[in-house]
């Protein structure tokens, strides 16, 4: 009997043990992390790329719904420059809730959490849904309208807080693995809207509400998922100040004990050291801007965001079907060909997640910005001259698809999360913030100055997103860190000295 008893407890000993030994256990992907990736992608980022992609496809039916009502209810026919003005109200206003959403994000990722926040964006983009699909049987513009800037503001809340809860729930090895979740969710979402707008799906003329609505489906179904997975233990743990329910939900996360999370545990208290050791003050997104420690940081989100834009992607979109068109595409194969476009975009996405914990963010971010420009340069040359010899459109063809590849290896999902990356958990909110509402409004600017440009200048307008993505190239070949395997405090230490940071050297983990 005795030998029994000292055998149980030789066993449970060295199972202690071995829960114990930190050096045995590396956090990996669980069962609530891969969830949360799903779930935040179909459910939240998927809506914010179809509102993108999907408005175009029915312009012209919504354009006649839009005078059939203003004639019905106001004995107002729209001329044609008034119907112009209305439609670029219709589709800037989603825009303008993007950047609404994105400074909200901030306050909200800390005042109701990451989840709750990521909650709401659902919310918001369902009454949107409700707005479009009821529109039309309620004859009201004043709806869609409406409609568009809810989607919008779920738009930029979601870009702003869902990369941020993505990181902040992974372990530092797949910060960037699930960073990827959010860019490639829009870009899924963006395919889907080009695809539910064939004419064999919802693309006959009375289908439009339900064409705009459609994005509700997969919301419905991913909203109670939501309501299940775990709070940010980082949030928990450094910005409520609350030990316990971190540790609770940090072990639900990973599915194991928190005895055996002490690497994990360390970084959190890391990252709480750092956040401690400044001033009690709210980090608003203006202290932010004031915190001379930040500004390089945040020049480098900044500047990231908004070249995602202004490289020209919506840009390179528009233009393709006439490229296809005159390749010798039918009507039907040049949307077929642009969908192609969108699918090339979904499956870069895919290939990062391979890459990016292999070959890190500065290389294909610059590799990506660099390769850009100069296909932008050449896709200009080739539409000046594609009346000129035969095969020119094919030419133009190639570079298109080639753009949309070049792209999706860095410039297309690398700024949505690397702000995550970069700031520590207390000024994070605001950093994101600041990030997607630059991204944003690159966006409006682009979609504002595009049409004007083009009209003017023609197919040498690449050249100008050409050399805003060679200018982006230098500014972060010259001051953008390596973030993979680093903490984001030791990445701040790195870009602490503004314009005087050195990105290249590795930080003294001994100051952090």
């Amino acid at each position: 009997m005795e030998f029994w008893k000292a055998a149980v407890k030789s066993v449970i000993a060295n199972e202690h043990q071995q829960l114990t030994r930190t050096h045995e256990y590396r956090s990996g992907w669980s069962f609530y992390l891969v969830l949360a990736g799903v779930v935040t992608t179909i459910g939240s980022s998927l809506p914010v790329g179809y509102n993108i992609g999907v408005v175009n496809t029915p312009a012209e039916v919504i354009k006649k719904f839009c005078n059939e009502s203003f004639i019905s209810r106001y004995d107002m026919p729209l001329d044609e420059a008034s119907m112009n003005v209305l439609w670029s109200f219709v589709v800037s206003i989603f825009i303008v809730g993007g950047c609404a959403g994105s400074v909200m994000g901030s306050v909200l990722a800390d005042k109701i959490g990451r989840k709750w926040a990521t909650v709401l964006t659902n919310l918001l983009s369902l009454a949107g849904a409700l707005f479009f699909r009821l529109s039309r049987p309620a004859n009201s513009v004043e709806m869609l309208i409406l409609g568009r800037l809810l989607v919008g503001l779920s738009g930029g809340l979601t870009t702003s807080i869902v990369p941020m809860y993505l990181t902040e729930l992974s372990p530092l090895a797949l910060t960037g693995a699930m960073g990827v979740a959010c860019p490639m969710g829009v870009n899924v979402g963006v395919l889907v809207g080009q695809v539910m707008g064939l004419d064999s799906l919802l693309g006959h003329p009375d289908d439009w509400p339900y064409l705009l609505a459609a994005f509700a489906l997969p919301v419905i179904i991913t909203l109670p998922v939501l309501f299940i997975l775990p709070e940010s233990p980082k949030y928990l743990f450094v910005v409520k100040r609350n030990e316990t329910a971190a540790l609770r939900e940090l072990s639900r996360l990973r599915g194991v004990s928190s005895s055996v999370l002490t690497e994990d545990i360390e970084f959190l208290r890391e990252e709480s050291r750092a956040a401690a050791a400044s001033s009690g003050e709210i980090w608003s997104m203006w202290r932010v801007v004031r915190d001379r420690r930040l500004t390089l940081p945040l020049l480098l989100v900044c500047s990231m965001q908004a070249g995602q834009q202004t490289s020209g992607i919506n840009a390179v979109f528009y233009y393709s079907h006439t490229i296809f068109k005159q390749a010798g595409l039918s009507e039907l194969q040049s949307q077929y060909a642009t969908i192609a476009c969108g699918a090339v975009n979904v499956c870069t996405a895919l290939l990062m997640l391979q890459l990016l914990p292999r070959c890190g963010r500065r290389p294909l971010l610059l590799g990506s910005a660099l390769v850009a420009a100069l296909i932008l340069a050449v896709l200009a040359a080739c539409m000046r001259f594609i009346d000129a010899v035969s095969w020119m459109p094919n030419v133009c063809m190639v570079a298109v698809l080639a753009y949309v590849l070049v792209y999706g290896f860095g410039l297309g999902p690398i700024p949505y999360f690397i702000a995550s990356e970069i700031f520590e958990v207390g000024p994070r909110p605001a950093g994101m913030a600041w990030g997607s509402l630059a991204n944003w409004g690159g966006n409006f600017l682009v979609g504002m100055t595009f049409p004007s440009v083009r009209d003017a200048i023609g197919p040498y307008s690449f050249l100008l997103f050409s050399v805003v993505t060679a200018g982006l190239f230098v500014f972060q070949k010259m001051y953008f860190p390596e973030t993979r395997g680093k903490t984001p405090a030791q990445v701040t230490q790195l870009c602490s000295r503004g314009f005087q940071s050195t990105p290249l050297v590795s930080p003294d983990l001994s100051d952090v």
